[in-house]
């Protein structure tokens, strides 16, 4: 039998292996004893042994054919076995893929609707802040101008004089305004009671001095105030009755929001909007 090289011994088989070495070993072994011993003595030991040898072989070739057929039972069934786990956590592995698709879908539209919803949101509160600095019922900061009224020695400064100057000071831009820290809305009203000038709506009378807070653009607001009809005429009364007043521009002014209070509404048993319109104007018109 030609030699083989530590190499091509691996790739051989377990059984071809240990036949081809016990075959060659023995004829090895029985050419040697029968160069060096002769007779018929030397010949039936050489039977004998190689008798031995062919038993022994034949047991290690039984052992080694059982062996190979567990070990190649037991390499079957771990191989089957190993491919079934593969195939499941494939499987697994796809699920995860599928559900991990769907939830970067579902994280896509929640974020739009988020964004949505946040728009809409800072839209109203926009629309809000806008609402309750038209009606007086949220506060708010900014700057603007502050112009104190005082009474004249021995003329008090009343709602007539009072009413020109807020109403010029809407026409002129002003975004609020508050008397002695009451905030006008657009059911305040200036009047007196007596000699106490009162905010109708808010319920709060007002005692000297004025001050009338306004916020609006302070590099337009005072001028413009002056070029309105209703600046004008606060102008002619205070230099008219001669009470005192100043005017000064407030980088940062912070009003208040005036009461919240619900809406009454009159009955058409107190008689039609006309009636009531012109009470209110003979109201607005008596001292």
């Amino acid at each position: 039998m030609p030699e083989t090289t530590p190499a091509e011994r691996v790739n051989i088989p377990l059984l071809t292996l240990i036949t081809q070495q016990s075959l060659d070993e023995d004829y090895q072994h029985v050419a040697e004893r029968r160069a060096t011993q002769g007779g018929a003595s030397t010949h039936r030991r050489t039977l004998g042994t190689a008798t031995v040898v062919v038993a022994a072989f034949g047991l290690l070739v039984t052992i080694a054919a059982v062996q190979t057929s567990q070990h190649a039972g037991v390499q079957t069934a771990s191989r089957a076995s190993l491919i079934a786990n593969i195939e499941e956590r494939r499987a697994d592995v796809n699920e995860l893929e599928d559900r991990l698709v769907s939830l970067q879908e579902l994280d896509v539209s929640l974020q739009d609707n988020l964004d949505d919803v946040t728009t809409a949101y800072q839209s109203a509160l926009a629309r809000v802040q806008r609402l309750g600095t038209v009606t007086g019922l949220g506060a708010v900061t900014g700057p603007g101008v502050r112009i104190t009224v005082d009474d004249a020695p021995g003329v008090p400064v009343s709602h007539r004089d009072l009413r020109p100057l807020v109403n010029g000071l809407w026409e002129a831009g002003a975004e609020a305004i508050a008397v002695n820290g009451q905030r006008l809305t657009s059911r305040s009203a200036i009047r007196n009671s007596g000699v106490t000038v009162r905010i109708i709506g808010n319920n709060r009378s007002l005692s000297p001095p004025y001050v009338v807070t306004a916020i609006g653009d302070p590099r337009t607001l005072q001028a413009d105030l002056m070029e309105t009809s209703s600046g004008l005429l606060f102008r002619a009364r205070a230099a008219q009755l001669g009470f005192s007043w100043t005017m000064d521009r407030v980088d940062q002014l912070s009003l208040q929001a005036a009461p919240p209070r619900l809406l009454r509404l009159r009955s058409a048993v107190e008689g039609t909007a006309e009636q009531n319109r012109q009470k209110d104007q003979r109201k607005e018109a008596s001292p």
